[in-house]
């Protein structure tokens, strides 16, 4: 039998506790957010067990038109009845639209920074826990960071401190907000991409931590061992997330006794089972609704329809 207590022990970050080491990560599963289906998803995943669920990328500009404090309060209600802490990742932009970072004007730049504050004000108001930035996987605030991609010739390119300057102007405007709503800030972050490799990641990372950030969130891990990618950060004194097939509990419970990262991700399979963290704990693994990698849960995500599994019943 498997020794899975290291799964379960409680983590305190600043004023809040994560009940586990478990984490949701962010996934779009097109039941929104203003839904009862939206927050009977996430708060049946909350009541599975997961110490933070982390609600799915949230295009910014949303908070300035369809997302209110008011009619986001159901859903975060509902995964804190469930035991878990309440976060959601918010998108630079309009998910689907190509936005190049030499394509924004000075005052877009800042607009957006805006967008942020406000985003994370109504967040705040609504009850979150916490939120994230979305500075990962080949998105705008990423590609700010790579040499390739960012083709700008002012403060925000030339340079590794100018490339830097998007994300940190995003930390640096909405820390106070969190501050003051006693929310955790996290950051989503890839560590190898186009022109850019871990060490000026890890430049990035402590820019962020010194600027505020509480928990870094770095996807995605590479093929060679569970978590490997999330090692370097976990010297920059944050909680660290790490991903990639981490339901698999041998994997995962590697992670975490190898000291890789301080929180492990678990995705697609808690969505075949939202029952996964509660069975792991009482050792029920002959239960578990594995998640098989068919990928219908990713064709269902392409053709916009809820998001499912071909494991359910």
């Amino acid at each position: 039998m498997m020794d899975v207590t290291p799964l379960f022990a409680p983590l305190q970050v600043g004023q809040k506790t994560l009940r586990n080491r478990i984490v949701m990560p962010p996934m779009v599963v097109n039941r929104g957010l203003t839904t009862p289906q939206g927050a009977e998803w996430y708060g049946r995943r909350a009541q599975g067990g997961v110490g933070l669920v982390i609600v799915e990328a949230t295009d910014v500009v949303d908070f300035q038109s369809e997302l209110t404090a008011d009619n986001l309060r159901p859903l975060v209600e509902a995964i804190q009845q469930g035991g878990a802490l309440a976060a959601i990742q918010i998108f630079p932009g309009v998910r689907g639209q190509a936005t190049a970072p030499h394509q924004l004007t000075s005052q877009e730049i800042q607009e957006l920074v805006a967008h942020y504050s406000a985003a994370v004000e109504i967040c705040a108001q609504a009850g979150f826990d916490a939120v994230e930035p979305h500075g990962a996987h080949g998105f705008l605030l990423n590609q700010f960071l790579s040499p390739i991609q960012n083709r700008r010739t002012d403060v925000y390119g030339v340079s590794p401190e100018g490339r830097m300057r998007m994300a940190l102007s995003i930390v640096e405007a909405i820390r106070p907000i969190v501050d003051r709503a006693g929310m955790l800030l996290l950051y989503r972050h890839t560590p190898v991409g186009r022109g850019y490799g871990i060490e000026e990641s890890l430049l990035l990372a402590r820019r962020l931590v010194q600027a505020g950030v509480d928990i870094l969130d770095i996807s995605p891990a590479s093929d060679a061992a569970p978590g490997d990618r999330a090692v370097p950060f976990m010297e920059l004194g944050v909680p660290v997330i790490a991903v990639n097939e981490l339901d698999r509990l041998d994997r995962a419970l590697e992670v975490l006794r190898e000291k890789r990262a301080t929180l492990v991700a678990v995705g697609r399979g808690l969505i075949a089972d939202p029952d996964w963290p509660i069975k792991v704990r009482q050792h029920r693994l002959d239960e578990i609704v594995v998640c098989t990698g068919c990928d219908q849960c990713h064709d269902d995500l392409g053709r916009g329809d809820a998001v499912g599994c071909a494991q359910w019943d």
